[in-house]
Formats: structure tokens, C-alpha cells, sequence
């Protein structure tokens, strides 16, 4: 009577046009699923289960990539079969790719509307549980110099200052900003403070001879531009 088949736990078990570092080399990264390249940063299992196995219980557990960059080092070291070197392996490796569009000025993103900014940002900050606000550094063609983080917290006009914005635009010499912030709720819709902040950045932008083009509230998976809806920019 045959043995009833054993549950694999090791990517050397599997076939070899089913392992991720085989399947890499011959079909390309853009191949392979998020789990498979997370199993090659990990490159070993559990007892339990193999490395495809624990990518995907990480994406499980904390909905997607974004979840996994925004989780704390700490948090991820907990995960059964996660230490401090794989979890440092996959923080590092997000962090790569998030660095990748700005590293050369060829490869710099370009703006050329709302919808551009968003797109930029939306990935990591759709899913932030406190509100942050960033500013998009601009050439005079529009391409992107740095993103920057300006403040975090509650992002009223109490708690933002407009000289904070503009300081690391005018230590790049950028032509041009676009303010981008987060609402937790998941509503992007603008708030009358949101409004309010928004006027005085643009004022300020005049003052200094650099250009506001936008203010863009990022929520779950919509954004709204307050210049497209006239607020602020009046």
C-alpha cells in the first residue's frame, strides 16, 4: 500500500521549474509572485512550512508589501521563523525599491499631474495609521529631486509650520513643491484646516519664488488634488 504523500516543507524539495531562484533566472523577477521573492530574501523555512510558504503568510499577516514596509522592525522579528537578519533582509529590500525611482536623475519620475504625484506616494501612504505630511521636490522640468517628510502627527495649522515645508526645497534649490499628506480614515476628503494650511504654504511659496504646484490628500486607494477643487490656491 503507498505511503500517503509527505507535505513540503523545502524549496529543494519542490521541482526545479517551481523554485524561485530557478524561476528568477529564467523568467525574470517581474515573474515571480511576492511571496517567491520574499522565500529568495529568506531563503530557508520552518518546520512546517518552506520559504514560499512563510512569504505568504507574511503578505497575510500584514496585508501586502505596504503592510510589511510600514511594520515595525520589532513586529516582524516576532513572526514565527522571522529574526533580526530576515527581517532586516526584507526591510532592506523594500527599502531599495522605494529608493530606486529617485537614485538617478535619467530614472527621476516626472510630474506632470495630480494623478503622477499620487501615484508616488499612494503604495506607502494609503496605509499609515497616523497622519504625515510630505513634500515632493521639484526641478524646473518637474522631475522629482527627493520626497521629504515635514511633519507627522495632527496636521492642523497649529501644528504645522510653513518654514518647515520650504526648508528642505530651498537647501535643493528644487524650482517647485507638491504637498502630499495622509488621511488614517481612508476619506481623502480635504478638511477646512487642510484648506487653511494649504493657502498659507502657497502664499509663502510666493514670498520664496518657489512654485506650489499642488496639495494632494492621499486616502485608501483615492486621492483628492486641493488645487483641481480650488482650495487654497485661490
Amino acid at each position: 500500500m503507498d505511503k500517503p504523500a509527505q507535505p513540503t516543507y523545502r524549496i529543494a524539495d519542490l521541482p526545479a521549474s517551481d523554485r524561485p531562484r530557478e524561476r528568477l533566472a529564467q523568467l525574470g523577477p517581474q515573474a515571480l509572485s511576492s511571496a517567491e521573492l520574499i522565500a529568495i530574501l529568506l531563503r530557508v523555512g520552518v518546520s512546517g512550512e518552506n520559504a514560499v510558504q512563510v512569504g505568504q503568510r507574511l503578505l497575510q499577516k500584514f496585508n501586502g508589501l505596504s503592510g510589511l514596509h510600514r511594520a515595525a522592525f520589532d513586529e516582524l522579528c516576532a513572526q514565527h521563523g522571522i529574526g533580526e537578519a530576515k527581517a532586516a533582509q526584507i526591510k532592506a529590500a523594500i527599502e531599495l525599491g522605494r529608493r530606486l525611482p529617485l537614485e538617478s536623475p535619467a530614472a527621476r519620475p516626472s510630474i506632470n499631474s495630480p494623478a503622477d504625484a499620487a501615484a508616488l506616494v499612494r503604495y506607502e501612504m494609503s496605509g499609515l495609521e497616523k497622519e504625515q505630511m510630505r513634500v515632493m521636490l521639484l526641478d524646473t522640468r518637474n522631475h522629482v529631486l527627493d520626497i521629504v517628510e515635514v511633519a507627522r502627527g495632527s496636521l492642523n495649522s497649529a501644528h504645522v509650520r510653513v518654514g518647515e515645508i520650504f526648508t528642505p526645497a530651498v537647501r535643493r534649490n528644487a524650482a517647485a513643491i507638491i504637498v502630499v499628506h495622509n488621511h488614517p480614515s481612508g476619506d481623502p476628503a480635504p478638511s477646512p484646516d487642510d484648506a487653511a494650511i494649504t493657502h498659507a504654504i502657497v502664499q509663502a511659496g510666493k514670498l520664496l519664488d518657489i512654485e506650489v504646484l499642488d496639495h494632494i490628500v492621499i486616502g485608501q486607494g483615492q486621492f483628492v488634488s486641493l488645487k483641481e477643487r480650488g482650495l487654497g490656491f485661490s
